[in-house]
């Protein structure tokens, strides 16, 4: 395995981490951009139209058509990423600061090991109960009242960003295709429909005029369905096979800071020094969970890829390789689309 690794060219690793950690970061500044004249779900709802069909018409080349059971699945899987978590984002920045709203997003870890814990009986090591503390006490000071941030909006983009993880851990088992690009892009096209729903029955179309589309908002939508949708998560999705999970989880704590810093550059957001103290708790919580070693209490674990790592703040001891194929054969892993962040 590790030689495997160690085959791929340090290049092309470099480019597609650089690309996921920027990418990723930018988005939050391009949905904050977008949300100035376009209303939030419908444009939600187009952007993963778009990059559905598109990814889709790639990924399905030469493959069988997805069962009903793979659909149910991937609607079932991207209500809860792209609907409640990527619809809560782009809700919440009409009314927070782009770089605020990263932060928050940023303990989708946070939520993915406490969740684990609780229905999956997954044993936090002490690393892990303190990243848990640290970060939802950095959290509690973020959206404290009197903050300078809508506190009911910061609520509920704390709430709907735990969706995102509910979302994850079911998709570890459900019925999605093998192929992540296909479940991502049947993920895609079921948060459309469920985002164009959410955002007629909630007036959104009265707010869609001429004047919506001027030239920035329209730039930074392309740059969603483009670069954000297609090119970084085909960087991610490479990363996964390519690279140990220990190394591609890094995004979680580089993205906020690249949001918060091209927020501060480009849209003027202030940062005080309470919310860079919420910042730096919340990205050492990420790091103290992503890099712990936790295991499940009986012997059979879940696996993160085909090359037999451990999900996002887990370590898997090695087993014998019939045992780990049948494993992996049993209880598929978080698909790609489950496993980027919520830009």
């Amino acid at each position: 395995m590790t030689a495997a690794f160690a085959r791929r060219s340090p290049a092309a690793v470099a480019l597609a981490l650089g690309t996921v950690y920027l990418v990723w970061g930018s988005t939050y500044l391009a949905i904050r951009v977008t949300d100035r004249t376009l209303p939030p779900l419908l444009m939600s709802s187009v952007r993963f139209l778009i990059a559905g069909a598109a990814l889709y018409a790639f990924a399905s080349r030469g493959r069988a058509r997805p069962t009903r059971r793979e659909w149910t699945a991937a609607a079932i899987t991207g209500a809860a990423l792209l609907l409640v978590g990527n619809g809560g984002v782009a809700w919440a920045e009409t009314r927070l600061d782009s770089g605020f709203a990263a932060l928050i997003v940023a303990i989708i870890p946070l939520y993915v090991a406490l969740f684990d814990r609780a229905f999956f009986g997954r044993r936090l090591s002490p690393v892990a109960v303190t990243g848990l503390a640290v970060g939802f006490a950095g959290v509690a000071l973020l959206v404290r009242p009197g903050g300078g941030n809508d506190v009911g909006v910061a609520l509920v983009l704390v709430a709907t960003t735990s969706a995102w993880a509910a979302g994850s851990l079911y998709a570890r088992g459900a019925p999605l295709p093998a192929s992540p690009l296909l479940s991502a892009s049947m993920q895609m096209l079921s948060a459309a429909l469920f985002l164009g729903i959410a955002g007629l029955a909630s007036g959104e179309a009265n707010d869609v005029h001429a004047s919506s589309f001027t030239l920035k908002p329209l730039l930074a939508f392309a740059y969603l369905v483009v670069v954000g949708s297609l090119i970084a998560f085909s960087a991610y999705a490479w990363l996964l096979k390519n690279v140990r999970i220990s190394v591609v989880a890094t995004y979680a704590f580089v993205n906020p800071v690249v949001a918060v810093a091209l927020g501060t550059l480009f849209l003027g957001e202030t940062i005080g020094w309470s919310t860079i103290l919420a910042g730096a708790a919340i990205v050492t919580a990420v790091v103290l969970i992503v890099t712990a070693k936790q295991r499940y209490p009986e012997s059979r674990e879940e696996l993160q890829s085909e090359t037999a790592e451990a999900p996002l703040g887990g370590a898997v001891p090695r087993r014998d390789r019939a045992g780990a194929r049948a494993l992996r054969a049993g209880r598929r892993a978080l698909p790609a689309g489950a496993r980027h962040g919520s830009g």
